[in-house]
């Protein structure tokens, strides 16, 4: 008789919602007028950068297929509005 394979019913595991469950999110100190809160902070890459975002650190566009940091204060949950996308040599020198 053949073997039946079945999935084993696990419940869905909670997210956390501060964006943290991309691969390499990390935690950093923020830019001088943030007063030092924690910002959740993501590396873009290239293949991922399809649209056009104006850096905050220089007011520079950030153009389509440019490897960036992607940035928001950690308390607020990574929610759209508060995701600041920034030159990496930008973030560095905050």
């Amino acid at each position: 008789m053949a073997r039946k394979n079945r999935r084993m019913k696990t419940a869905p595991r909670e997210l956390p919602r501060d964006g943290a469950v991309y691969w390499g999110t990390q935690v950093q100190e923020g830019p001088s007028w943030s007063f030092g809160e924690p910002y959740m902070v993501r590396q873009m890459g290239s293949s991922a950068a399809t649209k056009f975002y104006v850096c905050p650190g220089c007011n520079q566009n950030i153009p389509p297929g440019v490897a960036h940091i992607v940035a928001w204060p950690r308390d607020v949950g990574g929610r759209g509005d508060d995701r600041r996308h920034w030159h990496k040599a930008c973030w560095d020198r905050r």
